[in-house]
């Protein structure tokens, strides 16, 4: 008989970090305030509006940023009780409990190295490295001054990702064989957008292999495991972009006869993978191609049935029980408040919920990691885990065949 559970506090078990009533008054600093330093401020702020059970209080203490008006804005708007353009200004507080890395990823390991000294717990966005060795030397730094770490791999929390794990970890689905995992997405199509950081190796890392690769490694070995081997290749369709204008964006625009350089990291990246449990894949990322916008999704299928999910359509399941449904073929199932936390941000079934408040899940999720004083996931293990793949992946576009997938961790 189909079954989808009609309550989220008793039908469906949560994950991580279902527990109500943990208290504390936590103290944020955030480094970098562009556009996903404000979603992360936003969504700390928001936590107690939405999760008012929750039992905690994050505070803005003190945001960092080298652009003026965005340190107008932190203290203006977002309600920041200070900004200062030095991200040690930051690290250096003692009202500070968590540092909250959104700047560029070659400073990452710096700021991260410097707050675990400093004994602060961190979120880092991904990339968390801008290699996979930096990535395995901020794990390691953070292990070392025994703070709890998170990693902003989003697409875990939508809700309808954490009912397929648990569809998984139940046995509804029987064994997976197969998994397709893909994140496709635009915002490099424009062959006059402009030559940001994030298409320089020196100052982004690997291209889309850290961009939005990880967030693809991440959720496949989220959902099935760790990824033993794997063959890759890569490519760079936009070999030349305009340089930009001082103050411009990622989205910035350039003329046709602008002067250009040359781009120096990959648009495309595609593997075969082998998880260590025998399920075969593929992985795939683009960021130049034309047609998905936002298309971070995964097909995946098992000896009892199948499922398939994509960020565009992100309140939407794609199911096949067969055993359970009354008619045979996929059937579309709607995220509601059915699942876990979507009925602390919107009531009902079928209404829908968005990027933001993915964040927003993270959020309260590492928090209550926080203030429980225990180890959060997705966090720097779980980046490492995701650093070590795509070394595998480095190291198997060099040499053109099927490569190990080797731990990375640093004693």
């Amino acid at each position: 008989m189909w079954n989808v559970p009609m309550s989220a506090r008793t039908e469906v078990p949560v994950l991580v970090g279902e527990e109500a009533g943990v208290s504390g008054t936590i103290g944020i600093g955030v480094v970098g305030f562009g556009w996903m330093g404000q979603a992360h401020s936003r969504s700390y702020r928001n936590i107690s509006v939405y999760f008012p059970d929750a039992g905690l209080t994050p505070r803005l203490v003190a945001v960092a940023d080298p652009v003026a008006d965005r340190r107008t804005l932190a203290t203006g708007n977002f309600g920041f009780a200070t900004a200062a353009a030095d991200w040690r200004d930051v690290v250096e507080r003692d009202d500070v409990d968590v540092i909250d890395i959104t700047a560029p990823t070659a400073l990452h390991r710096e700021i991260a190295e410097a707050a675990a000294a400093a004994g602060k717990h961190i979120f880092c966005e991904k990339p968390v490295g801008i290699d996979p060795a930096a990535t395995a030397a901020i794990e390691r730094a953070a292990r070392a001054a025994g703070v709890t770490t998170g990693s902003g791999y989003n697409y875990r929390w939508a809700p309808l990702v954490q009912f397929t794990r648990q569809l998984i970890t139940d046995g509804r689905l029987g064994e997976v064989t197969h998994y397709r995992g893909r994140f496709f997405t635009m915002y490099g199509r424009d062959r006059l957008g402009v030559l940001s950081w994030r298409f320089l190796q020196d100052e982004a890392g690997y291209g889309v292999l850290a961009d939005i690769m990880s967030h693809a490694i991440d959720m496949a070995q989220f959902l099935c495991g760790p990824i033993a081997r794997v063959v890759a290749v890569k490519d760079t369709f936009v070999e030349e972009r305009p340089l930009p204008r001082e103050g411009g964006t990622h989205y910035a625009r350039g003329a046709p006869g602008d002067p250009t350089g040359r781009v120096t990291n990959e648009d495309y990246v595609g593997a075969l993978v082998q998880f260590a449990n025998g399920v075969r894949g593929t992985l795939e990322a683009d960021r130049s191609m034309f047609g998905p916008q936002s298309s971070m999704a995964y097909e995946l299928n098992g000896s009892k049935g199948a499922a398939s999910w994509d960020h565009e359509k992100l309140n939407q399941l794609q199911l096949y029980l067969p055993e359970e449904q009354p008619v045979d073929g996929f059937i579309e199932v709607l995220a509601g408040d059915a699942f876990p936390h979507q009925g602390n941000i919107v009531p009902g079934g079928g209404n829908s919920i968005g990027f933001e408040d993915l964040k927003l899940i993270e959020a309260l999720e590492f928090l209550r990691a926080v203030a429980q004083g225990r180890p959060h996931a997705p966090g720097f293990t779980d980046a490492l885990n995701v650093a070590s793949v795509q070394a595998a992946m480095i190291r198997s576009w060099e040499s053109q065949r099927w490569e190990d997938v080797v731990g990375l961790r640093l004693d």
